[in-house]
């Protein structure tokens, strides 16, 4: 029922073990760049985050005030609910075995709460392939929970490829999708957006956006460089005008590219939340894009500036905890390092939140 090929289920679990280092890593953009000079004297700030899930959770997660005040910093935040939002679920043995997500309303509301995010500066888009996990009754049930908490959406059939939405003195044109389903297809196509071929999208579907960000669920999983196709379907995208893209599903920190004038983030890793409780260490480093939008007259919706930020979901008990990298103590923060720099090379050392100054941090309570 899923479109997976083959040699992608039987690579899940072993990439999941061990996320892949494997892949074309030319052509990438630094971490941290200012697009426009001078700098625009007005500008709207988004934060794009990863996945949300409460897979690994029980209770809310713990955040550090770092990573708080800067989603906080934003004007809009954009994730992907990659959980539904259920108060029973239907798919009792899989929701338990973790191959089915679900989360309850109050989860999502302490969670938010916890991580610092207004509901009314968050969107979070549906397109995924774990939405249709409770069924089709689930995703209902997913859109009156997001709507009771007056949290916006993207990404579903019914609002068509592309949304717009007012972000400050911005229009902006979200276009959310999935490229992957983990159900039947004519049941996904009722319900979320697949349409991920810009060629297809009606032709005034982007009229009135000051810029179009594209939020694709695409690639494969536990890889953190993106595959020839997806860089591709960017190009793509940059063609038919689209200005930005935050991408999902990798469930690990890949890399950032520049388009001509396009920004595209090829996936920020997950937010909270995984597959499975005990995640080795290196899918628990993800990352918060933080984007300037010009609201200058002569530029106006242009990508004036952006930063990657690097952060770690250390499990403690029954939740996370967020803490960022350049926060981390003990041996994981070698490790992370690491990482970090076989993924981005020597400029990984710009993940670091410039506010920082000094390691604060308690204990680290998986160090691997």
């Amino acid at each position: 029922m899923s479109n997976y090929p083959v040699s992608y289920k039987l690579s899940w679990l072993p990439r999941f073990l061990r996320p892949s280092l494997s892949g074309d890593a030319d052509g990438f953009a630094p971490l941290a760049a200012t697009m426009i000079e001078p700098p625009p004297a007005r500008t709207v700030r988004l934060a794009f985050i990863g996945d949300i899930s409460a897979v690994a959770n029980r209770n809310a997660p713990d955040c550090d005030p770092v990573i708080t005040a800067l989603l906080g910093s934003a004007d809009l935040v954009v994730g992907n609910c990659e959980s539904p939002v259920v108060e029973w679920p239907s798919a009792t043995l899989g929701t338990r075995l973790g191959t089915h997500h679900a989360m309850t309303e109050r989860f999502l509301a302490e969670a938010l709460a916890a991580v610092g995010i207004p509901r009314e500066k968050l969107v979070l888009s549906l397109a995924n392939n774990h939405v249709l996990d409770q069924g089709v009754a689930g995703f209902d049930e997913t859109v009156a929970a997001l709507k009771r908490l007056a949290i916006r959406t993207i990404g579903t059939a019914a609002n068509g490829p592309v949304e717009l939405l007012a972000v400050g003195p911005l229009t902006m044109g979200f276009a959310a999708f999935t490229l992957w389903r983990n159900a039947d297809a004519a049941l996904f196509e009722g319900c979320v957006s697949m349409q991920g071929d810009p060629a297809r999208w009606p032709r005034d579907a982007t009229d009135g956006a000051d810029l179009t960000c594209a939020v694709p669920h695409w690639d494969w999983e536990f890889r953190h460089f993106p595959r020839g196709e997806t860089r591709a379907l960017a190009r793509r995208l940059a063609e038919h005008g689209v200005g930005l893209i935050a991408g999902h599903h990798a469930h690990v920190v890949q890399p950032v590219e520049r388009i001509g004038k396009m920004l595209v983030a090829y996936g920020l890793g997950d937010f909270f939340g995984t597959a499975f409780a005990r995640q080795p260490w290196p899918g628990r480093i993800g990352s918060i894009l933080t984007v300037d939008i010009s609201a200058d007259a002569d530029t106006r919706g242009a990508v004036a500036a952006y930063r990657l930020h690097a952060f770690m979901r250390l499990r403690s008990r029954d939740h996370e905890r967020l803490v960022p990298v350049e926060r981390l103590e003990s041996r994981i923060h070698g490790k992370v390092e690491g990482r970090l720099k076989a993924i981005f090379g020597e400029q990984s050392a710009m993940l670091a939140t410039p506010a920082l100054a000094r390691k604060v941090g308690a204990k680290d309570e998986e160090a691997g």
